[in-house]
This record gives structure tokens, C-alpha cells and sequence, in this order.
């Protein structure tokens, strides 16, 4: 009896399934396969699913600029809209509701500015937005806004989207005064704009930049060389969109002109780069000597040992290099140096990259500098040729490929080491035993960037790198204590 009601339930269960099915198929025209089951019945298509269209930025031009007449003398609204970013071209006035308007000659969809602010580094700018077809009624897009505080360059500013002819920025004074002022503006169509203004800062990558200062090629002191932006400045947070910003992909642009203010009288070119500070922002301590900003030789006196910041070095960078000079002098064109040891007046090390316009990959080597009188530089090459007509290298690195670098000295023996991901790591040895670099007085430092080695290329032109991790350690110290 058992065995029976289980057949009996189990055709039950087929009938009641089959009366099932044929009803759902009746009902909404299911099915599986292309074809319904049930004769005149077709399925429903799939539904659509709309995919957003991605946002193509265009930059618009602005064809002139004016505010209520109450601008600073030499300080012109045109100052804001003429391409020149330097700190004495700007739009300046003083009071609360002071407003800088822009027109763009016709009606366009406008979602974001970016705005260079005067001493937009130094202090907050307060400001509200609005918009205009007709310049008469005016939609507010953005009301009681603050700058970060912390953008040397340009810095985005998403607004309620809307189309506009005129664009108005009402200046509500700043932290420290009721001044207004603008070096340059510009209108975007895009919320977001583009990747120089990612919405985190340098600091927020992973990059611990307690431990460098930076050099770039811009006079805002008027000090007749390139600015320095503090280690304290960066720790906080500090960006410059035409020089040194934050990646959509966690990395940390560096982009260097040709052309431009450079460190000092005694070199030729420009360089957008990080100097080692063992001191952390401690400005008690000098930037230069045998002292605890920078470290010596393993080989050095014991006492020059005890006197430093850490004893020999370790240097551990990832990074892609973006862009090269195709123009200028032959032996100019397409290099730059991504990392060095410097010492008081000479280089142990510097470590290049180069490309030649031709070549689809980049080629790797170093230059070390003896201090013995009358000795010649030496190059050592790692990867592909140096040459001003070198061969497309067989194993080499193309734009925007990411590699990493290990620079290691212990005692007076430099090892260098070239990474990538899936390919053997290429090493390279030189012993520094007879380049004094160990006598009294020397001291060291690491540097990382783009050191841009040509000054002759068009104008135009720029090297530039993205860094996804900087690591720096020594004997004695560690950028994490």
C-alpha cells in the first residue's frame, strides 16, 4: 500500500505540474528557447536596459569677463580669462557679494568650473554661483560654497547643471579677509571635468609626504626660482593642477614643461620633484649638511654616522611614465630622470627613462657621478640602449606601463633593480668605493619625479609620470616612525 500512494502522489504531481505550465504559458506567453511551447504565443523581449552616456568635457571659451567697476587697480576682470596664470594677472576685489561674471557668447550646458584662486594654497575663498541666459534672471547653482584651501592650481567646482550664457561667481570674502580674487576661471560641460581634477587630494593616495618637499617650476615668491611646497604642505594635503595632483587611478601625477623657473642658477632644466626631508617638518633642522635631514655611506666616520638622519639608503618606487618630448635636440629629445641620489654638489645616481619617437618602448639606464677630479661620468644601461638613435628596445617599457625601481646603497656598493609584473627583475651593480663618497661633510638625499631633461623641445611639450608608491628607509630611520 506504501508503494502505491507514492505512485498515485507522484502522478498527481505530474498532472498538477503539466496544468500548471500550460496555464503559466496560456497566461504571459512563457517559454524556453526562442520559441514559445503553446502554438501563437511569442515571448516577451528582454527589457532594455539604457546604458548612461558617458560625458565627452568640453571646455568652453569665454569671450569676456566684467564685474560692478569696483575691481583693485590692476586687476581687471580680463585678468581672470587671459590664459596667464601667473599670480599678478588676476581679478581682485574687496567686499562681501563682490562678483566676477563670465560670458561664454551663447547658451551652453554648463556643470562644473575650475578656478584658480590667489593663494589658493594659503587660504579658503568663500563664494556662492549663479547662471544666466539673458544676464537678467539668474538661477542660483551653487549657494555658501568654500574652496579647499589647499589648491595651488586649478580646482573643481561641480554646480547644479543648467544652460548658460553668463556665469556669475558672488565672492563672500575668505578665512582670513573679505578680498576676492581670481587668477583664472573656466567653464565646463562636464560635472567632474577631467583627470587633473580628481576629487582626492595627493595625500589621500597611500604616499606618505611627511618625508619630501617638492619642487615646481612656478615663481609665485618671487624668489627668481622655482617654488618649494613644504613637507608639512603636503602632509596636508596640497595640489596644483597645472604640476603635481592626484589620479583617478590612486597615483600621484607629476608633469614637467620644458621651460619654466628652475631650482637654482646652477642648473639648466625644469623638474617637478619630491626631495627627501628626514626632518618631517621639524624646521629646526637645516635642509643641508651632515645632520638628521639627511642620511650618509655606511662606509662614512662614525661620527658623521651618529650625526645623520639614518645611514645608507633604500628607495622603492612604482610608477608609469606617461608622457615624453618627441621635439628638440637630438640627444634631449624624450628623456627624463624618474629618481637620484643627490649628495652636496654631485649625483651617485640618476636614473632615467627614455624614448625616442620612433620607438614604441622605452629604454632604462643610469649615470654616476664620481667626485674624483677628472673622472668621467658613468652610464650603465639596464634596459635597451641610450643612444640618440637607439633601436626600438625588444624587452623595453612603453607610456604608461607600470614598473617599479629599487635603489639600494649599503656601505659603499649601489644596486639597482628594475621590476615588472610576469618579467625577471634586471639588476644592476656598481661599486661607489672609489667616488668619496664617504668622507666627512657628505651628506644625502633621495629625490623622485620628473626631472625633465630637455630645454629645447616646442613649447608646448612636457614629460610627465604618475607614482603609485614611494618607500623610503634607511639605517638608524624609517619614514614610518
Amino acid at each position: 500500500m506504501f508503494n502505491i500512494k507514492i505512485i498515485h502522489l507522484k502522478k498527481l504531481s505530474l498532472t498538477l505540474l503539466i496544468t500548471i505550465s500550460l496555464l503559466a504559458l496560456n497566461a504571459c506567453g512563457g517559454g524556453s528557447g526562442s520559441q514559445s511551447t503553446v502554438e501563437g504565443i511569442q515571448p516577451d523581449p528582454p527589457p532594455v536596459v539604457e546604458q548612461p552616456e558617458e560625458c565627452v568635457n568640453e571646455i568652453y571659451h569665454i569671450i569676456s569677463a566684467s564685474d560692478d567697476g569696483t575691481f583693485e587697480t590692476s586687476y581687471a576682470p580680463t585678468n581672470a580669462i587671459d590664459n596667464d596664470t601667473s599670480l599678478a594677472s588676476r581679478w581682485s576685489s574687496d567686499g562681501i557679494d563682490k562678483a566676477l561674471t563670465i560670458d561664454l557668447g551663447s547658451s551652453k550646458p554648463v556643470n562644473a568650473l575650475t578656478i584658480k584662486w590667489y593663494k589658493g594654497a594659503e587660504r579658503v575663498a568663500n563664494f556662492s554661483i549663479e547662471t544666466s541666459i539673458d544676464n537678467y534672471t539668474w538661477a542660483t547653482v551653487l549657494t555658501n560654497a568654500e574652496s579647499s584651501g589647499k589648491h595651488s592650481g586649478f580646482e573643481l567646482v561641480n554646480v547644479d547643471e543648467s544652460d548658460a550664457r553668463y556665469i556669475k561667481i558672488i565672492g563672500l570674502g575668505n578665512n582670513d579677509n573679505t578680498n576676492n580674487s581670481i587668477i583664472e576661471v573656466q567653464a565646463h560641460s562636464c560635472e567632474g571635468a577631467t583627470g587633473e581634477y580628481a576629487n582626492i587630494l595627493p595625500n589621500e593616495v597611500g604616499i606618505e609626504l611627511i618625508d619630501w618637499y617638492l619642487s615646481i617650476p612656478s615663481d609665485d615668491d618671487n624668489s627668481g626660482t622655482s617654488d618649494s611646497i613644504s613637507e608639512t604642505e603636503l602632509a596636508n594635503g596640497y595640489t596644483n593642477s597645472e604640476y603635481f595632483y592626484a589620479s583617478n587611478d590612486n597615483g600621484i601625477v607629476m608633469r614637467s614643461p620644458s621651460y619654466g623657473f628652475k631650482t637654482s642658477s646652477n642648473t639648466s632644466y625644469v623638474r617637478v620633484e619630491l626631495r627627501e626631508m628626514l626632518r618631517r617638518g621639524n624646521r629646526a633642522i637645516s635642509t643641508q649638511g651632515v645632520n638628521k635631514n639627511n642620511w650618509v655611506f655606511g662606509s662614512a666616520s662614525a661620527q658623521g654616522q651618529a650625526n645623520a638622519g639614518g645611514v645608507d639608503g633604500d628607495l622603492r618606487v612604482t610608477l608609469a611614465v606617461n608622457k615624453v618630448t618627441t621635439t628638440g635636440d637630438n640627444y634631449q629629445i624624450g628623456r627624463v630622470v624618474i629618481g637620484q641620489i643627490h649628495a652636496n654638489n654631485d649625483e651617485p645616481i640618476r636614473l632615467y627613462y627614455r624614448k625616442l619617437p620612433g620607438n614604441s618602448h622605452g629604454s632604462i639606464y643610469f649615470a654616476h657621478e664620481s667626485r674624483v677630479d677628472n673622472v668621467d661620468e658613468a652610464y650603465v644601461e639596464m634596459i635597451g640602449s641610450r643612444s640618440n638613435s637607439a633601436a626600438n628596445p625588444t624587452d623595453g617599457i612603453a607610456l604608461d606601463e607600470k614598473f617599479s625601481y629599487h635603489i639600494n646603497v649599503d656601505v659603499n656598493l649601489l644596486t639597482v633593480t628594475i621590476s615588472r609584473e610576469g618579467k625577471a627583475d634586471v639588476v644592476a651593480n656598481y661599486d661607489m668605493s672609489e667616488s668619496l663618497y664617504d668622507q666627512d661633510g657628505q651628506y644625502h638625499y633621495f629625490k623622485v619625479g620628473v626631472y625633465h631633461l630637455n630645454n629645447s623641445s616646442d613649447p608646448d611639450e612636457f614629460a610627465q609620470a604618475t607614482f603609485y608608491s614611494i618607500k623610503n628607509s634607511h639605517s638608524g630611520y624609517s619614514a614610518s616612525e
